[in-house]
């Protein structure tokens, strides 16, 4: 079997409706949108969440929280993840970039101390944590801020 030979089973696909071609085929004039109001002109229709001026649910439930526009948001790795690089390797942010360890360097990369290394290693990271810094410099390697 080939990419061009295959076909859709018999009764998967459907027709759409031909809408508003005369009074004969069953779907003429009015074409399934009934009489007078609002839904039967075109574009007609309201808003997605509008609730006929009753106060919509997203705007009833409560808020809570905000968002800090100058807040930094780091990209998390723990100790552990670092074991797959060969000892003696310096791994930088575009390195974990680059493997898919980090999908994002969002503003930077933070290196915590959960988990072993096994290996000694130079890290290069925008920020660190205290057990990540003993864990790395335990193993012989060295933890460098950015």
């Amino acid at each position: 079997m080939k990419l061009h030979e295959l076909t859709a089973v018999p009764g998967a696909t459907k027709s759409r409706k031909r809408r508003g071609r005369g009074t004969a085929t069953g779907q003429g004039k009015t074409g399934g949108r009934g009489m007078n109001g609002q839904k039967s002109r075109s574009g007609g229709g309201v808003r997605l969440g509008f609730e006929g001026g009753q106060m919509p649910l997203y705007r009833r439930i409560p808020k809570r929280g905000f968002t800090n526009i100058w807040g930094t948001e780091y990209t998390v790795l723990n100790v552990s993840d670092l074991n797959r690089f060969e000892a003696g390797t310096t791994v930088t942010p575009e390195m974990l970039k680059e493997l898919g360890m980090a999908k994002q360097v969002k503003d930077g990369i933070k290196i915590l101390g959960n988990g072993e290394l096994e290996k000694s290693l130079t890290v290069q990271a925008h920020k660190f944590s205290k057990t990540a810094v003993e864990k790395i410099e335990s193993a012989g390697g060295k933890a460098e801020v950015i």
